[in-house]
Protein backbone atom coordinates (compact mmCIF):
# COMPACT_ATOMS: atom_id res chain seq x y z
CA UNK A 1 0.00 0.00 0.00
CA UNK A 2 1.04 3.39 -0.29
CA UNK A 3 2.61 5.54 2.59
CA UNK A 4 0.16 8.30 2.26
CA UNK A 5 -3.18 6.84 1.58
CA UNK A 6 -4.65 10.30 1.48
CA UNK A 7 -3.34 10.54 -2.14
CA UNK A 8 -5.51 8.12 -3.45
CA UNK A 9 -8.71 8.22 -4.81
CA UNK A 10 -11.79 5.69 -5.91
CA UNK A 11 -12.95 5.86 -9.53
CA UNK A 12 -15.26 2.99 -9.35
CA UNK A 13 -17.42 1.72 -7.26
CA UNK A 14 -16.59 -1.37 -4.73
CA UNK A 15 -19.32 -3.66 -3.56
CA UNK A 16 -18.82 -4.92 0.09
CA UNK A 17 -20.76 -8.26 0.23
CA UNK A 18 -20.99 -11.04 2.70
CA UNK A 19 -23.35 -13.25 5.28
CA UNK A 20 -24.84 -10.68 7.56
CA UNK A 21 -22.04 -9.73 10.35
CA UNK A 22 -19.02 -9.72 8.05
CA UNK A 23 -18.57 -6.13 8.78
CA UNK A 24 -19.92 -4.70 5.25
CA UNK A 25 -20.88 -1.65 7.13
CA UNK A 26 -18.72 -0.89 9.65
CA UNK A 27 -15.70 -2.02 7.59
CA UNK A 28 -17.22 -0.21 4.48
CA UNK A 29 -17.36 3.22 6.22
CA UNK A 30 -13.95 3.29 7.53
CA UNK A 31 -12.71 1.90 4.30
CA UNK A 32 -14.51 4.61 2.48
CA UNK A 33 -12.74 7.25 4.57
CA UNK A 34 -9.68 5.72 3.37
CA UNK A 35 -10.16 6.08 -0.59
CA UNK A 36 -11.78 9.07 -0.85
CA UNK A 37 -15.44 8.43 -1.42
CA UNK A 38 -18.87 8.20 -0.30
CA UNK A 39 -20.19 5.09 1.74
CA UNK A 40 -23.96 4.11 0.98
CA UNK A 41 -25.57 0.83 2.74
CA UNK A 42 -27.92 -0.49 0.21
CA UNK A 43 -30.26 -1.47 3.22
CA UNK A 44 -30.64 1.86 4.87
CA UNK A 45 -31.32 3.32 1.28
CA UNK A 46 -33.80 0.64 1.17
CA UNK A 47 -35.42 1.86 4.62
CA UNK A 48 -35.43 5.22 3.59
CA UNK A 49 -37.17 4.33 -0.08
CA UNK A 50 -39.95 2.42 1.61
CA UNK A 51 -40.19 4.38 4.60
CA UNK A 52 -40.29 1.06 6.61
CA UNK A 53 -37.55 -0.95 8.16
CA UNK A 54 -35.76 -4.28 6.61
CA UNK A 55 -38.02 -6.37 9.04
CA UNK A 56 -41.08 -4.73 8.12
CA UNK A 57 -40.42 -4.87 4.73
CA UNK A 58 -40.12 -8.35 5.12
CA UNK A 59 -43.22 -9.37 7.44
CA UNK A 60 -45.38 -7.21 5.21
CA UNK A 61 -44.47 -7.59 1.75
CA UNK A 62 -42.11 -11.11 2.11
CA UNK A 63 -38.41 -11.62 1.02
CA UNK A 64 -39.47 -11.51 -2.94
CA UNK A 65 -40.30 -8.60 -2.64
CA UNK A 66 -37.49 -6.99 -0.69
CA UNK A 67 -34.87 -8.68 -3.13
CA UNK A 68 -36.61 -6.78 -5.86
CA UNK A 69 -36.36 -3.53 -4.39
CA UNK A 70 -32.76 -4.09 -3.42
CA UNK A 71 -31.95 -4.81 -6.84
CA UNK A 72 -33.57 -1.70 -8.53
CA UNK A 73 -31.70 0.15 -5.35
CA UNK A 74 -28.33 -0.97 -6.16
CA UNK A 75 -28.65 -0.23 -9.89
CA UNK A 76 -28.87 2.82 -9.02
CA UNK A 77 -26.39 3.54 -6.51
CA UNK A 78 -23.43 1.71 -8.56
CA UNK A 79 -25.25 4.25 -11.64
CA UNK A 80 -24.35 7.23 -9.29
CA UNK A 81 -20.33 6.52 -9.53
CA UNK A 82 -17.52 6.21 -7.52
CA UNK A 83 -18.70 4.72 -3.34
CA UNK A 84 -18.43 2.26 -1.05
CA UNK A 85 -21.35 -0.12 -1.03
CA UNK A 86 -22.58 -2.44 1.99
CA UNK A 87 -24.65 -4.71 -0.13
CA UNK A 88 -27.00 -7.34 2.32
CA UNK A 89 -26.21 -10.28 2.86
CA UNK A 90 -28.53 -11.95 -0.14
CA UNK A 91 -27.88 -8.99 -2.83
CA UNK A 92 -25.34 -11.08 -3.93
CA UNK A 93 -27.00 -14.16 -5.60
CA UNK A 94 -29.53 -11.94 -7.48
CA UNK A 95 -27.53 -12.46 -11.29
CA UNK A 96 -28.56 -9.33 -12.20
CA UNK A 97 -26.65 -7.94 -8.86
CA UNK A 98 -23.36 -9.81 -9.61
CA UNK A 99 -23.32 -8.41 -12.97
CA UNK A 100 -24.19 -5.08 -12.79
CA UNK A 101 -21.29 -4.72 -9.46
CA UNK A 102 -18.91 -6.17 -11.92
CA UNK A 103 -19.65 -4.11 -14.87
CA UNK A 104 -19.73 -0.84 -12.54
CA UNK A 105 -16.20 -2.27 -10.19
CA UNK A 106 -15.36 -4.79 -8.25
CA UNK A 107 -17.19 -6.97 -5.46
CA UNK A 108 -14.89 -7.35 -2.23
CA UNK A 109 -16.01 -10.17 -0.28
CA UNK A 110 -15.61 -9.82 3.48
CA UNK A 111 -14.81 -13.24 4.32
CA UNK A 112 -15.90 -14.44 7.62
CA UNK A 113 -16.16 -17.93 9.54
CA UNK A 114 -19.04 -19.35 11.21
CA UNK A 115 -17.82 -18.75 14.84
CA UNK A 116 -17.50 -14.87 13.96
CA UNK A 117 -20.81 -14.57 12.67
CA UNK A 118 -22.36 -16.00 15.48
CA UNK A 119 -20.75 -13.90 17.77
CA UNK A 120 -21.54 -10.70 15.91
CA UNK A 121 -25.02 -11.37 14.83
CA UNK A 122 -25.93 -12.26 18.40
CA UNK A 123 -25.60 -8.62 19.02
CA UNK A 124 -28.85 -7.72 17.47
CA UNK A 125 -31.85 -8.68 17.00
CA UNK A 126 -32.41 -7.28 13.30
CA UNK A 127 -31.96 -9.68 11.31
CA UNK A 128 -35.31 -11.25 9.47
CA UNK A 129 -33.61 -14.58 8.12
CA UNK A 130 -31.89 -15.04 12.10
CA UNK A 131 -35.12 -15.01 13.39
CA UNK A 132 -36.52 -18.09 11.77
CA UNK A 133 -35.15 -20.70 13.69
CA UNK A 134 -31.36 -21.63 15.29
CA UNK A 135 -29.22 -18.60 13.99
CA UNK A 136 -26.09 -20.69 14.20
CA UNK A 137 -27.67 -23.87 11.79
CA UNK A 138 -29.27 -20.69 9.96
CA UNK A 139 -25.76 -18.96 9.05
CA UNK A 140 -24.35 -22.43 8.19
CA UNK A 141 -27.29 -23.09 5.66
CA UNK A 142 -27.17 -19.48 4.37
CA UNK A 143 -22.89 -19.69 4.13
CA UNK A 144 -23.17 -23.55 2.28
CA UNK A 145 -25.70 -21.67 -0.52
CA UNK A 146 -24.09 -18.38 -0.60
CA UNK A 147 -20.05 -18.89 -0.18
CA UNK A 148 -19.86 -20.48 -3.56
CA UNK A 149 -20.94 -17.33 -5.17
CA UNK A 150 -19.31 -14.62 -3.02
CA UNK A 151 -16.09 -17.18 -4.28
CA UNK A 152 -16.83 -15.28 -7.29
CA UNK A 153 -15.74 -11.77 -6.41
CA UNK A 154 -13.08 -10.28 -7.49
CA UNK A 155 -11.62 -9.28 -4.12
CA UNK A 156 -11.87 -11.26 -0.74
CA UNK A 157 -10.29 -10.05 2.60
CA UNK A 158 -10.39 -11.92 5.99
CA UNK A 159 -13.01 -10.47 8.82
CA UNK A 160 -12.81 -12.49 11.67
CA UNK A 161 -13.08 -11.33 15.36
CA UNK A 162 -9.03 -10.81 15.62
CA UNK A 163 -9.24 -7.86 13.45
CA UNK A 164 -10.48 -4.33 14.05
CA UNK A 165 -12.48 -3.01 11.61
CA UNK A 166 -9.55 -0.59 10.65
CA UNK A 167 -7.64 -2.99 10.15
CA UNK A 168 -9.91 -4.75 7.85
CA UNK A 169 -10.74 -1.96 5.88
CA UNK A 170 -6.60 -1.21 5.16
CA UNK A 171 -6.28 -5.12 4.37
CA UNK A 172 -9.04 -4.29 1.75
CA UNK A 173 -7.49 -1.18 0.71
CA UNK A 174 -4.18 -3.20 -0.03
CA UNK A 175 -6.20 -5.68 -1.56
CA UNK A 176 -7.69 -2.92 -4.09
CA UNK A 177 -4.11 -2.26 -5.03
CA UNK A 178 -2.71 -5.71 -5.52
CA UNK A 179 -6.02 -6.57 -8.01
CA UNK A 180 -5.66 -2.77 -9.79
CA UNK A 181 -2.15 -3.72 -10.44
CA UNK A 182 -3.53 -6.93 -12.80
CA UNK A 183 -5.76 -4.32 -14.55
CA UNK A 184 -5.44 -2.31 -17.55
CA UNK A 185 -5.16 1.54 -16.48
CA UNK A 186 -8.86 2.05 -17.77
CA UNK A 187 -10.22 -0.52 -15.70
CA UNK A 188 -8.35 0.68 -12.04
CA UNK A 189 -10.64 1.09 -9.39
CA UNK A 190 -8.15 3.54 -7.96
CA UNK A 191 -5.84 6.29 -8.57
CA UNK A 192 -3.64 8.76 -6.96
CA UNK A 193 -4.82 12.48 -6.64
CA UNK A 194 -1.97 14.94 -7.69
Amino acid sequence: MLDDATKLRLRRPVALIGLMGCGKTTVGARLADLVGAPFRDADAEIETAAGMTVPEIFARYGEAAFRDGERRVIARLLAAGPMVLATGGGAYMAPETRAAISAAGAAIWLHADLETLVQRTARRKHRPLLNAGEPRAILAELMAARYPLYAGAEIRVESTNAGRAEDVARDALDAILAYDATRPPALRLMETRP
